[in-house]
């Protein structure tokens, strides 16, 4: 097996919040992040797609191909959004780095063969970021 990675991002302000909980508890759990005006990120985000290799092309998968993917998938519906307002699929899922690279491989994975396993890493700030490899979804994403 190989595995093939293929970097972008893309920029997006979101707001930590639970809608349950009342503004001290959400300021006391997500501190600045809770903050009602939004903040921003630089997001980073690298698609990992791991398989044979194919004897015929060379290839686990096209990456001009991968690219175009995220691109349509992730970057056409994410960039320059605000996640809880603009992104339907926020609009009941607190956004954090971790929901939203779950979304990501959700977005990404119907699209792939099901002999590929995809890993999504996320990186929020340069210091900060997760890794998600499949087994959650939380409904349909279309």
């Amino acid at each position: 097996m190989v595995t093939v990675s293929r970097h972008a991002h893309f920029n997006a302000a979101h707001r930590l919040h639970n809608k349950e909980w009342d503004e001290k508890k959400n300021q006391k759990v997500f501190g600045k992040c809770s903050n009602p005006h939004y903040h921003g990120h630089n997001y980073e985000l690298i698609v990992s797609v791991t398989g044979a290799v194919n004897p015929k092309t060379g290839f686990v998968v096209d990456l001009s191909w991968l690219a175009d993917l995220i691109q349509r998938e992730v970057e056409d519906r994410l960039d320059h959004k605000n996640l809880n307002e603009e992104v339907s699929f926020f609009s009941d899922v607190n956004p954090t780095a971790e929901n939203i690279a779950i979304v990501i491989w959700n977005l990404l994975k119907p699209h792939m063969s099901k002999d590929h396993s995809l890993k999504i890493t996320l990186y929020e700030t340069p210091r900060n970021f997760v890794e998600y490899s499949g087994g959650y979804s939380f409904r349909n994403l279309t």
